[in-house]
């Protein structure tokens, strides 16, 4: 029942988390993150992007910002006490930003409290979506802003070296999430058996047989695992295609993920390859506005209407 509804007030909308990362930078993650964004914005929603990139911020640039007199930096620091106060609007109705640390020594290899800090106040945040644009690689506080977000989306290059680094970010956040459940330091060396086999080898301690192995070991413990890794569906959009091999790469990975990691992924769409991203790049200026004919356009249209009905 919905008591808003019943009394003749407006639902309330649900606020959702969606988290952009990927196994490899140069792959596209501020440029979905902003465009989605945009998409979104357009639609009508209240919308912050933050930028999560802590070692390496630009996500201001694809939005077609200056660099933000105020960042995340200001905030661990204390020289901004109200963390509100981070959000800089855009020149796109109903979209604001977060900015990452610029110049900031240590602020990539954030403190496990101080990341806890964020994550609490990201999620209190009055929008109806918040957009993390994460940093490339699978360090702990990538993996944990990617865990903690409702919604996890992979950008993939249809490359060899993107492909293998997506599949170490999926592993590495599967694992993550199994460390994370309590009362399981009996089955702890198994966990870590399976962390060491490779994709592909024809071991039999991939991740998929790790838990039916734990299964059989602790069915209590058992029934945790798959009930934590039931949440666990990331979306992937591949990158800058040419071809239809391109494309079917995604199924391929949606393929192997299903087997190795026992897990569904989501392949929600593809981007075409479109000079206008670099020339928009270029002009410091956002792609889905400057370049409104491109093909992209329909490219994010598609992937953002799927990933709102997932």
């Amino acid at each position: 029942m919905n008591l808003a509804t019943e009394s003749g007030l407006p639902a309330q909308k649900m606020k959702k988390i969606w988290a952009i990362g990927g196994g490899k930078g140069g792959v596209g993650k501020s440029l979905v993150s902003a465009n989605v964004a945009i998409c979104l914005a357009l639609m009508g929603n209240k919308v912050v992007a933050v930028d999560l990139d802590l070692g390496g911020a630009n996500l201001h640039t694809c939005l077609g910002l200056p660099i933000p007199s105020v960042t995340l930096s200001d905030y661990v620091s204390k020289r901004v006490t109200n963390f509100e106060d981070l959000l800089v609007p855009t020149p796109i109705s109903n979209l604001r930003i977060i900015s990452g640390a610029q110049d900031e020594i240590g602020m990539a290899n954030l403190k496990h409290m101080h990341k806890n800090q964020i994550i609490r106040k990201l999620h209190d945040l009055d929008a109806d979506y918040i957009l993390f644009d994460l940093g490339a690689g699978t360090a702990f506080n990538t993996i944990d802003f990617f865990i903690s977000a409702d919604k996890g989306i992979l950008v993939v290059l249809p490359e060899p070296t993107s492909i293998e680094n997506t599949y170490r970010f999926i592993k590495s956040v599967f694992y993550r999430r199994l460390k994370m459940i309590e009362g399981i330091s009996e089955i702890e060396p198994l966990i870590e058996e399976a962390m060491s086999a490779k994709i592909a080898s024809g071991s039999t301690t991939s991740p998929a047989d790790l838990v039916k192995r734990i299964s059989d070991i602790n069915p209590e413990v058992g029934l945790r695992i798959k009930d934590e890794l039931s949440h666990f569906r990331p979306n992937l959009i591949i990158n800058q295609v040419r071809s239809q091999a391109d494309i079917d790469i995604g199924y391929s990975i949606q393929s192997i993920c299903r087997k190795y990691f026992g897990i569904e992924m989501t392949f929600p769409g593809y981007l075409d390859y479109d000079a206008s991203v670099w020339q928009s790049v270029r002009k410091r200026k956002p792609l889905l506005i400057e370049y409104p004919n491109s093909k992209l356009v329909n490219n994010f249209d598609r992937i953002v209407n799927r990933l709102i009905e997932s």
